[in-house]
């Protein structure tokens, strides 16, 4: 995901509750995972997509801003 110079886009995750998992998935043929963190409550991470990132996951209640705008994840418990 590139934001028109050259360089890859950064997005934004707030944990909102203790426990958040943000997954790095891989570019490929075969998708895998390649970085995970967990975050507790208040922690924010910042995340960048790159040649090696093409797709983050994340688990549990937490608040992520993109240049494409802001969403909150739910938890499914």
């Amino acid at each position: 995901m590139s934001n028109g110079r050259g360089q890859s886009d950064f997005i934004i995750i707030k944990a909102l509750e203790d426990g958040v998992n943000v997954i790095g998935l891989t570019r490929g043929s075969d998708t895998k995972f390649h970085h995970a963190e967990k975050l507790d409550a208040g922690e924010v991470l910042v995340a960048q997509f790159t040649e090696h990132t093409s797709a983050i996951k994340i688990r549990g209640n937490a608040n992520i801003v993109t240049s494409f705008g802001e969403i909150d994840s739910e938890n499914n418990k």
